[in-house]
């Protein structure tokens, strides 16, 4: 193994421990090695991102995508930061097709290009567009085991219950203990009518979310509270008035007696409506650190998701029918 070899592997060995200033020291002394390596912009851009700096990790996709114009990693890196925290969806999904184009449609890696390519149309609301990339999904037998889940997942999101159920199914067989099969499986059996099996599922989630490490780069408490104050002032001002004299209360994840009750376990906040007096108002606002977190790009887009989740509250709350 030579030298730049080394600091590649050490950088990509230390990434995967969470030891993000670490790995960057390596990657840096790989880049004064050979600045016209491929692997180690690609390397750079993935320490960029997960620390959430999204310009500089897209910047070094870019370059290594401009030294190695087949490199599909980094392409489906760049298209993920531009997906989020960017919200620059045309031009992930040009990164995305690109990609595509150097994949066997038979293998691992193809179905992951084209999850990711669902998750980006999604986003953009192009419902028609997902479903007909759902259909080019492979049905597998698939090498990685949680390819099977995320098929199911992907065809549960363009409303293929039917379609999405096997594939959950099969993995609820096959690894009970993922918290992402037994969400998935809440999913199937709450569109079936089976209420009970549901919650049973979504508290078996909720527990195991609990037991399951958080991300390296997860926030002390106090310091958490910090980021949904300043989260809080940032909101718009009819906001910020929805919320006026509300409780903020900031906990790990919803308690089980609220799953039981038919809440999403992977609920980011939760509005507490107090129905004294007209109108209704917010009289509790609910912040769930574990599930902010795990849509989070890293530390530095802690607080927009908490925004992120307020806002997609309080739409709800606004568009419901007011009462006679």
């Amino acid at each position: 193994m030579n030298q730049f070899t080394a600091h590649l592997d050490r950088g990509w060995d230390l990434v995967s421990r969470g030891d993000y200033a670490g790995a960057l020291l390596s990657a840096e002394k790989g880049l004064e090695l050979d600045q016209e390596s491929p692997e180690v912009h690609n390397l750079m851009g993935f320490i960029h991102a997960a620390e959430g700096n999204a310009e500089d990790a897209l910047e070094h996709y870019k370059q290594a995508v401009a030294l190695d114009d087949t490199f599909v990693e980094a392409m489906l890196n760049a298209a993920e930061v531009l997906m989020h925290p960017l919200g620059d969806h045309g031009e992930a999904l040009k990164f995305i097709d690109e990609a595509l184009d150097f994949m066997e449609e038979e293998e691992d890696e193809f179905t992951d290009a084209l999850l990711l390519k669902i998750d980006v149309l999604l986003a953009m609301e192009d419902l028609d567009a997902a479903k007909r990339a759902v259909r080019r999904l492979p049905d597998g037998p698939f090498e990685h085991p949680d390819l099977g889940l995320l098929v199911g997942r992907a065809k549960l999101e363009v409303g293929d219950i039917e379609g999405g159920a096997p594939p959950i199914l099969a993995a609820a067989e096959a690894n009970p203990t993922n918290p992402e099969v037994q969400y998935y499986l809440g999913v199937v059996l709450e569109a079936r009518g089976d209420r009970h099996g549901a919650t049973v599922a979504f508290l078996r989630c909720r527990e195991l979310d609990m037991n399951s490490p958080a991300p390296p780069w997860t926030l002390p408490p106090e310091r958490f509270e910090r980021e949904v104050q300043r989260a809080l002032g940032r909101l718009t001002e009819a906001e910020r008035e929805l919320l006026d004299g509300a409780l903020v209360v900031v906990v790990g994840a919803p308690g089980a007696e609220v799953v039981a009750d038919g809440i999403d376990p992977r609920i980011e906040a939760l509005l507490d409506m107090s129905t004294e007096g007209a109108p209704p108002r917010v009289s509790r606002v609910f912040v769930y650190q574990r599930n902010i977190e795990r849509s989070a790009n890293g530390q530095l887009d802690v607080e927009d998701a908490v925004i992120r989740a307020l806002s997609r509250e309080l739409t709800m709350i606004s568009s419901e029918p007011k009462a006679p």
